[in-house]
């Protein structure tokens, strides 16, 4: 009998005698790419009589059509409504009655649709996934598309708006990510752009992502893999290729200095959140960031639960993590304070934490455990037939090849302390961040200033005068009626102006904003739209800089 997941493993002779190389696992699979271009993935396991259809459509929220956030996952609702040869909300019940579960997400990359039938239903679920990718707009209309607007909006107010500390999320990307990035806005959208979804913007996302050379179909379970090959042709065979669609650019954001965003909840505890940008995913850099983030915070033996909430109790929740995208990713260590905790101590805290573990390096010993860790949950997360299909589609549509299935885990496998040590420094040790606080409605003063202490106490004894730009203006940088300089703040838009000491031409002493910058922060002119650098280098004295010329 053919099993699910094949490990293999490598015998060397060694020394002492002969020694067992590490596993090497994989998912036994079939692969077939259909004449209009659809990829078909087999994978078959007889140990139960059941089988899953997978099918992910290389589709997300960052092709929702311009001012229309939200409509990927709108349209995933509406493929559940019917299609030609399916009636009105017969999708859900025909599988119900065959004895078998369905359900669809999105995210910012993709859609996918799965169902989970008695193996005897193979070619009900084929029926179904063609019937609706061929067929959709046959049946899709006004009342349709108004009534699952509804429930969208819906699940944006029990999901988002009425969670504690979901807006957070928002609130990241929107700060995060330039207006044009497609990661800048929410996969549930918002409640204006749901509004203005139309019937003409559904019947053109269709004919635009969902077409067999946009798909991606895996079928698992118990099946026999030469008829199901030929029924897949059977129902989807026939269907038009469809428009080419290729990966998206690589666009990963830039933030010049630390930017501060406050959100005020629902909520009891203040929290804060740390966001970097990192790089897409599927990298030769994924396997030491997966791991630099389980050293920071996989369990309490990381470096941040540990010292947080077990040495201290300065935080009551604690995560680091990594999240992949096809076009840029983002770095979030998110920590909410105990009772009595400041922002501002749980901000200098994690940085010194940072610092301290560039200092000591990674441990090897603690990086094996988080290795084997890793392994041993990836293992456990393809027990079940539903989860590997999904790992196969996920490969193949990222990767362009489902074998790659298993590549991160060697990546991680195979991860030095080195190259954590090299990641850590790279994408977080004084790189500029994204500070989020959440506080309690009306109480901003919870927030994050991004001041260290030395800044806090610097500021007691600082001459708060400001002085405008006078005649004493260095030539380079005088325009007339336009020589207003500052430090650019991101919570406001806007620029602080600048004085120059009649003593020091070529100097600028610089007033900082509310929300203070690190060191590694850029100073801005307001006359340039806050799009280039102005000088080249800035110290810090508590909230003014002496900037040289």
């Amino acid at each position: 009998m053919r099993t699910w997941l094949s490990c293999v493993v490598a015998l060397a002779a060694g020394a002492a005698g002969q020694q067992a190389a590490a596993p090497r696992l994989t998912i036994p699979h079939e692969h077939y790419v259909l004449a209009n271009g659809m990829h078909v993935i087999l994978a078959p396991d007889p140990s139960l009589p059941r089988v899953v259809v997978n099918t992910w459509y290389r589709v997300g929220s960052k092709d929702d059509p311009p001012g229309r956030s939200g409509f990927a996952h709108l349209f995933e609702h509406l493929m559940f409504q019917g299609s030609k040869h399916v009636g009105d909300d017969q999708h859900f019940k025909t599988v119900s009655e065959a004895g078998g579960t369905l359900n669809g997400t999105t995210n910012r990359d993709r859609t996918n649709y799965f169902e989970t039938l008695p193996s005897n239903q193979l070619e009900t679920a084929l029926w179904l996934e063609a019937d609706r990718m061929g067929f959709l707009l046959d049946s899709v209309n006004q009342e349709k598309l108004d009534n699952q607007r509804d429930v969208v909006k819906n699940e944006r107010r029990q999901n988002y708006e009425n969670v504690p500390y979901a807006q957070a999320e928002g609130a990241v990307m929107k700060t995060l990510y330039p207006k044009d990035h497609p990661y800048s806005w929410l996969t549930i959208g918002s409640h204006e752009d749901l509004t203005a979804a139309s019937l003409d913007d559904v019947k053109d996302f269709f004919r635009r992502w969902y077409a067999p050379y946009n798909c991606t179909l895996a079928i698992g379970g118990d099946v026999d893999p030469a008829k199901t090959l030929e029924l897949v042709k059977k129902w989807f065979g026939p269907l038009p290729r469809g428009p080419e669609v290729g990966k998206p650019a690589v666009r990963v954001p830039l933030l010049d200095h630390d930017t501060t965003v406050v959100v005020e909840d629902k909520v009891q505890n203040p929290q804060l959140s740390l966001i970097w940008p990192a790089p897409p995913r599927d990298t030769s850099e994924d396997g030491a960031l997966t791991m630099l983030m389980a050293i920071l915070s996989a369990n309490k033996s990381s470096v941040l639960d540990r010292a947080l909430t077990i040495d201290e109790v300065l935080a009551t929740r604690v995560s680091a993590d990594w999240s992949r995208g096809e076009q840029a990713s983002e770095i979030d260590i998110t920590v909410r304070a105990a009772p009595g905790v400041t922002l501002d101590s749980l901000n200098d805290k994690v940085h010194a934490l940072l610092a301290q573990l560039d200092k000591d390096g990674i441990d090897p010993e603690a990086l094996k455990r988080q290795q084997n860790r890793y392994e041993a949950d990836f293992v456990n997360r393809l027990e079940t037939v539903a989860p590997r299909t999904s790992a196969l589609c996920e490969s193949n549509m990222y990767t362009g090849d489902p074998a790659n299935v298993t590549r991160l885990l060697k990546q991680v496998l195979a991860t030095t302390p080195e190259q954590v040590h090299t990641a850590l420094r790279k994408y977080m040790l004084g790189r500029p961040s994204l500070v989020l606080s959440v506080v309690p409605a009306g109480k901003r003063e919870l927030a994050c200033t991004g001041r260290t202490a030395a800044q806090t106490t610097a500021e007691a004894a600082l001459d708060r005068q400001v002085v405008e730009v006078g005649p004493d203006c260095p030539p380079e940088l005088a325009r007339p009626g336009r020589c207003r300089l500052g430090v650019y703040d991101a919570s406001t838009s806007s620029g602080v102006t600048a004085s120059i000491p009649s003593a020091s031409p070529t100097g600028l002493l610089v007033s900082w904003p509310p929300c203070v910058l690190r060191p590694s922060a850029r100073l801005w002119s307001s006359r340039s739209a806050c799009s280039q650098p102005l000088l080249a280098s800035a110290t810090l004295y508590g909230r003014v800089a002496l900037v040289r010329a």
